[in-house]
């Protein structure tokens, strides 16, 4: 069997946790914070603007807007594109509605 790790280009250093919202979510070292919320079951975490929809990742390569978060007190981050890092405080919500 292929080392997953390899395949997902993961580096082999132990996990760690970001927290979601104040909720402790595991990462993979070279995880994505979209990819570690997604892992988490997290698969919406802000709302249209109209008609209140939910949106998380959709396209997952930084193209369409739809997964964004703050991190670290920086807005409107596309979680699909931002490198989770040991520590890192994630809030959800009305970022950049669409």
């Amino acid at each position: 069997m292929r080392d997953p790790y390899r395949l997902v280009r993961a580096r082999p250093e132990p996990g760690f946790e970001i927290s979601v919202d104040g909720v402790p979510v595991p990462v993979v070292p070279g995880q994505t914070v979209g990819a570690a919320m997604h892992g988490a079951g997290i698969r919406s975490w802000r709302t249209t603007r109209f008609g209140g929809r939910p949106r998380g990742l959709f396209c997952g390569i930084g193209v369409c807007f739809d997964c964004l978060v703050t991190v670290n007190g920086t807005p409107s981050l596309r979680a699909c594109l931002t490198e989770a890092l040991p520590g890192d405080l994630v809030t959800t919500g009305d970022e950049g509605e669409g």
